[in-house]
């Protein structure tokens, strides 16, 4: 059954108030009220499972500046990519430990930027643990919607994801439904397998606007479904059952044309819910280098928007969850 409110997630805490999966973004994120928070998840050499947005962490940390770290800088292919940077698989958990977070977009978030190496990487048991603890704390449930990234490529180097991730889970308490867990991939073979395994947890397929998810890709071509297709009515036949939900890029709901204008909601939303399936969308976010063109005002990239009038058309769609930056103007949006 959708829910009378969407759940309000913290995309990688707070990051619209401080650099992303810092600490004090998921303290923050506590604070304003979300219901769950998004640690996304990479490895390190040693096997640890790491809370960065990518596995290429120039941007969201420190790592460029340490001279004791200049000759890890290479370039990889990940998921088809040429990256040049450094990679949270060249560097053991120790000296991960060692870097400070920064903010990912100086230039639309001055002010978070003003949190720049403050606070160290943080592990996906460090994230695990503040929920529990913020949980109690506030006398509430707070859940994770935990996003594995890369698990293909971590397996072309020798690491099995879903294996890490279900120790991890078990060791800390987060397996069997103590609290609200949903786990997230843009890859359906690490969802399908951490089933397997009895993982107890809402499973949710990422979808792309465009492009093909790398797993089947790699596996059968060409003759993979593209992300588009497996949001379309047939692809999503496919789906149910198999998982719990869809995660999708707001685009899909909002459809714009290409002068960036919307004429009201996809069916994306109603094709899913009539196949027993959840809907998430990502990102909810009101400055106006995010908005779609219709909805940006004045002022730079880093001003706020009608964000109001973008989001009432993702809410009245009828999605069961948002990913927001901003915790508190999310909570009030879609709670109020």
């Amino acid at each position: 059954m959708p829910r009378r409110h969407p759940l309000v997630i913290g995309h990688r805490g707070a990051p619209g108030y401080r650099p992303e999966h810092s600490r004090s973004s998921y303290a923050l994120a506590f604070a304003m009220g979300v219901g769950a928070v998004e640690p996304d998840i990479v490895v390190s050499r040693d096997g640890v499972l790491v809370v960065r947005h990518e596995n290429e962490i120039s941007g969201t940390t420190d790592v460029a500046q340490r001279p004791e770290f200049a000759d890890r800088r290479t370039t990889k292919t990940v998921d088809g990519v040429a990256l040049t940077g450094w990679f949270t698989e060249d560097f053991t958990w120790d000296e991960l430990a060692t870097l400070r977070c920064r903010e990912r977009i100086p230039d639309v978030r001055a002010s978070s930027a003003s949190f720049d190496d403050e606070q160290p990487v943080l592990r996906l048991r460090d994230v695990l643990d503040a929920v529990r603890e913020a949980s109690l704390e506030q006398g509430r449930e707070i859940g994770v919607v935990l996003e594995i990234k890369h698990a293909t490529y971590f397996a072309s180097i020798g690491w099995d994801v879903a294996a890490l991730v279900d120790a991890e889970l078990r060791d800390a308490r987060w397996a069997s439904g103590e609290l609200p867990l949903t786990i997230e991939a843009f890859e359906s073979t690490v969802l399908f397998a951490l089933q397997e395994r009895g993982i107890r947890a809402a499973y949710v397929y990422l979808l792309e606007a465009s492009g093909r998810p790398f797993d089947l890709y790699s596996t059968h071509g060409k003759a993979a479904l593209t992300y588009r297709q497996t949001a379309a009515p047939a692809g999503l036949d496919g789906l149910a059952g198999r998982v719990d939900g869809i995660s999708v890029d707001k685009r899909t709901i909002l459809a714009p044309d290409k002068l960036g204008r919307t004429s009201g909601a996809s069916r994306v939303v109603a094709d899913a819910h009539a196949r027993g399936l959840r809907v998430f969308t990502w990102t909810c976010r009101p400055e106006n280098r995010f908005l779609i063109g219709q909805f940006r005002g004045r002022g730079g990239p880093e001003a706020f928007g009608d964000w109001e009038a973008e989001w009432g058309i993702i809410r009245d769609a009828g999605v069961d969850g948002v990913f927001v930056d901003h915790p508190d103007l999310g909570v009030s949006f879609f709670h109020g």
